[in-house]
């Protein structure tokens, strides 16, 4: 199951309590003042990993309390800080108040972390407040309270390129064509539930990362149909891919196709449709795309974007992963997210 948003609660460590003690040593009758102070409580601390692809153990784990610094001591015996407890999430995940709604941290690269919950601050033992008139101090500081907040995360999945399209025109079949990911492929729409990231390899051992999002359909900025829900998923993506059925098997038209698959990205978020992007017309290996390619290209003569004609179900693709590779390069200079 692959949970992409979700609220947790949690709890930072409590202080140590500071000690009031005082020496007590043979031959020694006034040794003083001697209590240690409290430990600090655990921090609660969020990490991105690439080991991480969901947020799914959230789901069934929201509570996280951190343990309470250790009281101070006798003999300025001082309590040591409280661990911490670190919490894994996908790259990508966004942290947010869920009280006030600011954000709390983007977790946008591998390893980054952010503390959401500090722990409270040990309290101070009497031999702290020790003074040249006052040699028997009898106060002692109780230990600060841990934050404890609520927070929404929300994960927007980073890659290079977006796939986006309608139901069935071939996005799952030309991801698993291009890289290692097996995502379900079958001949109806709404196949894909779920985004699903590919890796693909380049011959100078670089690499790309293809993220393939559900179908959308008409009115998915709205909260219409399948992939309402994961349109956030490409938000992030240096490029698009459109992927049209040339062939119109679902009696669809690829000029309409890509005009309503633009209108709903820039519905969604303004600028977003006008994202660098290459359109791939997938199934040109059907008799009945050719007709519908010339329509196409007629359409996008005055403007500078690619055609790229492939079968992803032939594994014919043609020079598209090159200028992917071209695109993202030139795309990457600039901030999209």
């Amino acid at each position: 199951m692959f949970v992409d948003k979700v609220k947790i609660s949690v709890k930072a460590g409590d202080g140590g309590n500071g000690c009031c003690s005082f020496r007590r040593e043979k031959f020694i009758p006034k040794g003083g003042p001697d209590g240690g102070d409290g430990g600090d409580g655990g921090n609660i601390i969020i990490q991105a990993t690439t080991s991480e692809q969901s947020l799914i153990d959230l789901l069934y784990n929201r509570h996280y309390t951190a343990q309470r610094g250790p009281n101070g001591r006798g003999k300025d015996l001082h309590g040591r800080k409280a661990d911490d407890i670190t919490i894994k999430v996908p790259v990508g995940t966004i942290i947010t108040d869920s009280d006030s709604g600011e954000p709390v941290a983007d977790l946008n690269e591998d390893g980054a972390t952010a503390c959401v919950a500090r722990g409270g601050r040990g309290g101070r033992g009497n031999a702290r407040f020790a003074t040249s008139t006052n040699r028997a101090p009898r106060q002692c500081e109780a230990g600060g309270d841990g934050e404890e907040r609520l927070l929404s995360l929300e994960l927007k999945t980073i890659a290079d390129i977006g796939l986006v399209g309608y139901p069935n025109a071939g996005k799952s079949t030309l991801l698993r064509a291009v890289s290692q990911a097996r995502p379900k492929v079958a001949p109806y729409p709404f196949t894909t539930l779920q985004p699903v990231v590919g890796v693909v390899d380049l011959p100078d051992y670089g690499r790309l990362t293809v993220a393939d999002i559900p179908g959308l359909i008409d009115g998915a900025h709205a909260n219409v149909g399948l992939g309402h829900a994961f349109l956030k998923h490409i938000e992030r993506t240096y490029v698009l891919l459109f992927v049209l059925d040339a062939a119109g098997t679902d009696g669809r038209n690829p000029v309409e196709d890509l005009r309503h698959l633009r209108s709903e990205l820039e519905l969604y978020m303004r600028g977003l449709s006008k994202r660098p992007a290459i359109i791939v017309a997938n199934k040109c290996d059907l008799p009945e795309s050719a007709g519908n390619i010339a329509e196409l290209r007629e359409a996008l003569k005055s403007e500078p974007i690619e055609i790229i004609e492939i079968s992803a179900e032939k594994h014919q693709l043609g020079d598209l992963i090159p200028r992917l590779a071209e695109k993202v390069k030139e795309s990457s200079r600039g901030i999209f997210f």
